[in-house]
């Protein structure tokens, strides 16, 4: 007979079946093979912080370099490799992993969902992403690692001006992050789409499902450009094409044009989900629901569109015909428009509400100030006139900065102390938070708000010394101390995280008085999420019960693993179907691909080669299981 859940399982028996049902196996073959995404995504988060401490601490290095003028403390050719390790680490190994680790842990829990959609291919994007930021580091540490810029812009990135395998590993490096992208994109959207609890229509989904469901597309479009670039590069190195050699007939410009048609949705992929951030804890601290909650979703799928049409305004110094700089730079000031929108509606949250500004909303004070900050400098660059003055200046650092730091890491503090203790079960510090806000926050414009001015006086970016007597000397100085202000806000958050990790006050299932789904369970939840699937009647679930119990929906399998399909529009109960078992095959799986895209720079033959165990690794994952006896029927439905 099959157990389901159900009047006759309740209390602690239904708990201690679905925890054996869906608890990994114990040992290092169940934990390498697990599939649960509350653990992947804490891996996810876990291995994007220690990319992220390991660039900043290149950042300082760099810092301390320019802080005076024809400072020799590193040599121009480790400059350049610390320079490109920075920036390729910060953009492809933390800034877009941190944000999809937050989105598998809490889009099934934020939907009313028992696991993810395709649990093995989750776990399959963790270890490729694993093992191309091992790559590009061990490289980096054998002094091999690239030294092109995280842009590796052609010819510079090519074979006549970069001999060695330095740009080979970077290329490379893209590989595993665009497949480890790509498979979790899948995975998010089918969650999102097909695992929603019932009642959960599209207009009642959380910001945060949002914004994540609209990155997920993003990254499908956008990903192949940057893909093929990394082929067309690789192939000019290793076989000896020509595609960007315009000796032979190719074309430079063309790598540009494919980068930054990846690279400027890239900057959305990043802060969209920020912006999703934003709302969640806006709405829970300002104590009603999000203003205008349709323009905010229309803002949101704006901004994905328009991140597709202004990747040129990187591009205005290279000669283009002139009459494609007006589109573009109409284009780059459109897209502010959606930007706006949503700024507009989290301050009319705040103040139709009654806003508690407790650290998480402290960080959304600091995200609004400096987002508009770096939002309005976007818009002077994307004027022609002046972007040809500022262009590859340290007034570009500057913006960027601004835009990537100020619009994605002050909401990503912020929400990491608003969920850790769902995800931990512990509050953390407010004290720590406050002091840690405080000084992050002067650090950084210290940091960055000199840069605007050595920009404008004329300091080019990505020179690794500069003369004395320009005029630069103080400001960089300043810099240079914000920087490792900044380093002593990050180690006092990263104190914070484990003192109240192992001493924090415990935190009940909701103590923020938030009102999406994933307060609904234990903090942390349970392996299996939900004891019975949630049905949503509102935007705002939480609220509407009022501390009681929500509504529930019955019959699912307890000693199966068994998710609830609902419809795509109106998430109406649609079909029972089946989980994927822990597995160890996703990591056979990114083993031997790893191997395939490591060999494949030292000689072309090991894609031929190496596809053979991928086809077998592949076989045995998707080998299809023993299915139910006939003749079983449910205990109760």
């Amino acid at each position: 007979m099959i157990a389901r859940d159900g009047p006759e399982l309740q209390g602690a028996e239904l708990h201690d079946r679905l925890a054996r049902t869906w608890s990994r196996k114990p040992g290092l073959i169940g934990w390498l093979s697990t599939v649960d995404h509350k653990e992947v995504g804490r891996r996810y988060a876990v291995t994007a912080f220690i990319f992220f401490a390991l660039a900043g601490v290149l950042a300082l290095i760099m810092r301390t370099q320019l802080a005076t003028p024809e400072s020799g403390l590193i040599s121009a050719d480790r400059y350049n490799q610390i320079f490109t390790m920075h920036g390729s680490t910060m953009m492809f190994l933390f800034a877009v992993p941190v944000m999809d680790a937050i989105a598998i842990y809490l889009i099934p829990l934020m939907v009313g969902a028992r696991t993810i959609a395709f649990p093995r291919l989750h776990a399959f994007s963790y270890y490729m992403y694993l093992g191309g930021g091992l790559m590009l580091w061990i490289a980096f540490a054998l002094n091999i690692g690239p030294d092109i810029g995280w842009f590796a812009y052609t010819p510079l990135s090519g074979p006549e001006y970069d001999p060695g395998k330095r740009a080979d590993m970077w290329a490379q490096m893209i590989t595993f992050t665009e497949v480890a992208a790509l498979a979790l994109s899948a995975s998010i959207i089918g969650t999102i789409f097909k695992l929603r609890a019932p009642g959960m229509r599209l207009d009642r989904m959380p910001l945060f499902a949002w914004a994540m469901l609209v990155v997920s597309f993003m990254v499908i479009f956008a990903m192949p450009a940057i893909a093929l670039a990394s082929a067309f590069l690789i192939s000019d190195r290793l076989v000896g094409t020509q595609f960007f050699n315009p000796a032979e007939g190719g074309d430079p410009i063309l790598w540009q044009h494919m980068f930054w048609f990846f690279g400027h949705p890239e900057v959305y992929i990043i802060f969209l989900p920020a912006t999703g951030f934003v709302s969640q804890i806006t709405e829970t601290f300002s104590g009603r629901s999000i203003f205008g909650y349709p323009f905010m979703v229309l803002a949101l799928v704006a901004t994905g569109l328009l991140a597709f049409g202004l990747w040129v305004h990187h591009m205005f110094a290279t000669g283009l015909p002139r009459l494609g700089y007006a589109f573009y730079t109409a284009a780059s000031m459109t897209v502010a428009i959606p930007s706006g929108i949503q700024i507009f509606c989290w301050i009319a949250t705040m103040w139709s509400g009654r806003p508690r500004f407790a650290v998480p909303m402290l960080y959304v004070v600091g995200f609004i100030i400096t987002f508009v900050i770096g939002g309005l400098s976007g818009v002077m660059v994307a004027s022609v006139p002046l972007d040809l003055q500022m262009h590859d200046t340290y007034f570009v650092v500057a913006h960027f900065h601004y835009v990537l730091i100020g619009g994605a890491v002050f909401p990503l503090l912020g929400v990491v102390t608003y969920w850790f203790p769902k995800i931990t079960g512990r509050m953390m510090s407010e004290r720590l938070g406050r002091w840690g806000f405080g000084l992050l926050f002067a650090a950084f414009n210290l940091t960055f708000m000199p840069m605007h001015w050595t920009g404008l006086m004329g300091m080019p970016r990505r020179v690794y010394t500069y003369p004395a007597g320009m005029g630069w000397d103080v400001l960089n100085l300043v810099s240079t101390i914000g920087a490792f202000g900044i380093a002593v806000a990050v180690i006092l958050f990263l104190v914070n995280v484990f003192t109240s990790y192992w001493k924090g006050e415990p935190a009940g299932p909701n103590p923020w008085g938030g009102t999406s789904l994933e307060w609904a369970t234990t903090s942390p939840p349970p392996p299996y999420n939900f004891a019975h699937v949630p049905v949503v009647e509102s935007r705002t679930p939480l609220w509407d019960v009022d501390g009681g119990p929500l509504p529930v929906m019955t019959g699912l399998q307890v000693d199966e693993r068994e998710t609830l399909m609902t419809t795509l529009i109106d998430a109406e109960p649609d079909v029972l179907e089946a989980s994927a078992e822990p597995s160890i095959w996703p990591l056979v799986a990114a083993i031997v691909t790893a191997i395939l895209f490591v060999g494949s720079v030292f000689t072309p033959w090991a894609i031929v080669w190496g596809s053979i165990p991928v086809a077998i690794a592949l076989i045995a994952w998707f080998w299809p299981k023993k299915a139910l006896e006939p003749g079983e029927e449910p205990v109760s439905a």
